[in-house]
């Protein structure tokens, strides 16, 4: 069994959907033991965020073999009303929170 990931105390800026699916992003095979380490979640807790992003359309998976591959809706528009009312859409977060394979690979 793999542990627990240590609890976060206080606030942060970014929900942790909002690190669930920038992860996914970043590698659209990863797998769900994969984001939660990277995200400092439980892998229940990826579970779930998962389900949840999929059940509003912001994400869908396809299954190759005993892999997932998950495909991101970048046109949609965020929940929140704040941003919804601007049209600020996922690829808009992603943007910001994504590295770029340029930057990763240096100069």
């Amino acid at each position: 069994m793999h542990d627990v990931p240590e609890p976060h105390t206080g606030w942060t800026f970014l929900t942790s959907h909002a690190r669930v699916l920038a992860a996914i992003a970043d590698n659209h095979q990863a797998r769900i033991r994969d984001i939660a380490a990277h995200c400092r979640l439980t892998e229940r807790a990826v579970q779930k965020i998962i389900a949840d992003l999929e059940g509003d359309g912001y994400l869908s998976h396809t299954r190759e073999g005993r892999t997932n591959t998950y495909q991101l809706e970048p046109g949609k528009v965020l929940r929140h009303p704040a941003e919804a009312d601007l049209g600020l859409t996922v690829a808009s977060l992603l943007s910001l929170l994504v590295q770029d394979e340029r930057d990763r690979s240096g100069p």
